[in-house]
This record gives structure tokens, C-alpha cells and sequence, in this order.
């Protein structure tokens, strides 16, 4: 297998065996490392890596051992969105005659140190990671063996050079809050996801900015954060109601938090939405089989995963893509708001109907 780089200072080119020289290691450490072989001590895993780096470094064609496979990366894959951006990653590899392997590691934030090695050695077409931000020498590796890979990001905002696909959180948060005040509530409650997410932070600052159009007041007590899960959504809904003054409705930061609401406000003696409205967000394919029926903020993640797969097989031809794809959301309106039970007393004025004038408002038929 011939494996070349480019010399930034000469037309020629460098062989493997000048990079060993520089190096100061023997031709099977540099071919080892570009194998992604275990067997090599990490600072010298490190020397070869930056020299690779330097003379910009790229496999010429794809070797015999190269497999036809995209590598989908998730820190957890039992999320109830993860079937969804699966889909997503193999109808594009479908088409591309590509099979999809899926990856398990680390944390929300990036993978884990162990499963650099393993994609070196895999070798797949590219590389598509449901992470906030990618490690720099994880970066690095990667794109010395001219494997590329592109982030699908529901959570954060990754570095600018790195390939993302992402959605509208901001605007996704203020529709949502926007439908419950023009449904004519005024006492707002939110349960968004943890501290330390952009998405959270983002959907939360959508909450703030719709009550502020509307000139209502923020009551701090009716601000949570929450996990993203079903009992993060049921723990804070509890909260919630028994406030003094609860509030008359609940934008949950997920899909799995609104289950957990309406769990709450079940075990609370309420109805949903004659006593309470909830709205969730993601739109996940159970938020239609919940009793009732989740009205809820579409998150378009098999979209996210098709476009990130095409962004990655863009990148790997060598052709010009955007670097930040944002994806619309957009509400969705079902069974689980109403206006509230005194006729919008709680505020001055009673708001529109559900899901009147909300704007980028899809109404589901099923």
C-alpha cells in the first residue's frame, strides 16, 4: 500500500521513510501509527501525528482495507431521539452504498479517549458524532488519515472549524411559549435541560424573550433546569405545582420532560389541558401516543442526520460546504394545551385560541 504526503517546500513529495527520519522512529512505527496500532508510546504517537499534520498529509486513494462504512458516534444510544438520527445516517448511506456501524463513548460533551483507536483502525468513509465539541488531537488524528467527520449537535455549539448540523433552539423555545400566551396563559412555567447546554440555554432564552414580548413577567421561581429526561420532567413539574401559585402551563425542555409533566400533573389530581397545558419539544414519534397527545416543538433530527451525512461525503470528494447548517423548527400543535380553565383571568386580555397566530406552525392530522 503506497501512502504519500505532500512537501509544503518542494513540488516533490515526502515518502514515510523520510517522515520516519524526521521522527527519528523506524518505518513500521509511522506505518503503525497511521494503522491506528495500539502498540506505540504516545508521545511518539504524538511526534508522527504533527509531522503528518504538517505536510498536510492525505491518503491519495482508499485502500484495499478501507471499509465502506460511516461510523455514528452517540455518548448514549438508548435516547429516545437516537433511533431517529440512525434512520437519518443510513438513508443517506443506503444511497450510497455505504453500511452504517454504530459507536457508543463518552460523554455529552465528546467521545471518549478509547475510541479514537478504534475508528483509526476501522478506517470508515467518515465519521458522524452526536457531540457538543470534538477534543483538538482528536481533530488532528482524524484529519491525518483524511477521515472526516461532521457533528450533529441538538446540544451546543461546536468550534468553528468544525462541521456541524444543528436546529433553531432560540426560535424553537419562543413558539413554544408564544403559543401558550396567545393561548391566553400568563403564569408560565419552564423545565429546560441541564446548565450546561447551549440547547437548554438557548430554549430558555426563547421562554424569556416571548414573555417579554408579551410584557409579562418572569417569576424566578417558575425557571428550572432539568435533565432531559422523563423524571427530570416529572421532579420539576412536581415543583411546579406545589408552588403556592403553580402555574397554569409547562414548556418542558424535551419530549421525555412533557411525559414526566404529564405524570405529574396526573399523580397532582389535574387534567391535561383543562387544568394545565404542557408542551414539550423534539417530537419524538411517541409525543403523538401520549395521553393526550404531546403538543410539542418538531425538532427535524432525521433531517439533521441526513444532511450531516451528506455534508460528510461533500467533505470527502473534496467538494465546498458550509461549515454551520442550522435546520428550522417548528410547533406542532395536538391535544395537551388549551386556554386556561378561568378564561385567561390570571393576565390582562385572553390571548388567541391555541395555536392561533403562533406563526411557523405545522397543526398535526394524525
Amino acid at each position: 500500500m503506497l501512502l504519500t504526503m505532500r512537501d509544503d517546500e518542494e513540488s516533490g513529495r515526502v515518502t514515510l521513510a523520510q517522515v520516519a527520519e524526521q521522527a527519528g522512529v523506524s518505518l513500521s512505527t509511522v506505518s503503525k501509527v497511521l494503522n491506528g496500532r495500539q502498540d506505540v508510546a504516545a508521545p511518539t504517537r504524538l511526534k508522527v501525528e504533527r509531522l503528518l499534520e504538517a505536510h498536510a498529509y492525505r491518503r491519495t486513494t482508499r485502500s484495499a482495507q478501507e471499509a465502506p462504512l460511516i461510523e455514528l458516534v452517540f455518548h448514549e444510544l438508548d435516547s429516545i431521539w437516537a433511533m431517529e438520527l440512525i434512520r437519518g445516517v443510513e438513508n443517506v448511506a443506503k444511497a450510497h452504498q455505504a453500511a452504517v456501524v454504530l459507536t457508543e463513548s463518552g460523554t455529552r460533551q465528546a467521545p471518549g479517549p478509547d475510541w479514537i483507536e478504534g475508528v483509526l483502525q476501522r478506517r470508515p468513509l467518515g465519521v458522524v458524532l452526536v457531540f457538543s465539541a470534538l477534543p483538538a488531537e482528536v481533530k488532528e488524528q482524524l484529519r491525518s488519515r483524511a477521515i472526516p467527520f461532521v457533528i450533529i449537535d441538538p446540544a451546543g455549539d461546536p468550534d468553528p472549524d468544525v462541521p456541524s448540523v444543528g436546529s433553531a433552539n432560540w426560535s424553537g423555545g419562543l413558539a413554544a411559549t408564544r403559543h401558550l400566551i396567545e393561548s391566553g396563559h400568563r403564569r408560565i412555567g419552564i423545565i429546560t435541560g441541564p446548565e450546561d447546554m447551549l440547547c437548554s440555554l438557548a430554549r430558555l432564552d426563547g421562554y424569556r424573550s416571548a414573555m417579554s414580548m408579551a410584557g409579562l413577567e418572569i417569576d424566578p421561581d417558575l425557571v428550572l433546569y432539568g435533565d432531559f429526561h422523563v423524571e427530570g420532567g416529572y421532579d420539576g413539574a412536581m415543583r411546579l405545582l406545589s408552588l403556592p401559585r403553580p402555574p397554569t402551563a409547562l414548556f418542558a425542555g424535551s419530549d421525555l420532560q412533557a411525559l414526566g409533566a404529564l405524570e405529574a400533573a396526573r399523580v397532582s389530581g389535574l387534567r391535561v389541558p383543562h387544568d394545565l397545558s404542557v408542551v414539550g419539544y423534539d417530537d419524538v414519534p411517541v409525543a403523538r401516543w401520549s395521553s393526550p397527545a404531546l403538543t410539542t416543538i418538531h425538532q427535524p433530527l432525521r433531517h439533521m442526520a441526513e444532511e450531516a451525512t451528506q455534508m460528510l461525503l461533500r467533505i470527502r470528494a473534496q467538494e465546498p460546504v458550509t461549515t454551520r447548517l442550522e435546520l428550522a423548527t417548528s410547533l406542532v400543535v395536538r391535544n395537551s394545551t388549551a386556554p386556561p380553565r378561568d378564561g385567561g383571568a390570571e393576565g390582562e386580555g385572553e390571548g388567541a385560541g391555541a395555536g392561533e397566530g403562533a406563526g411557523n406552525c405545522e397543526v398535526d392530522d394524525d
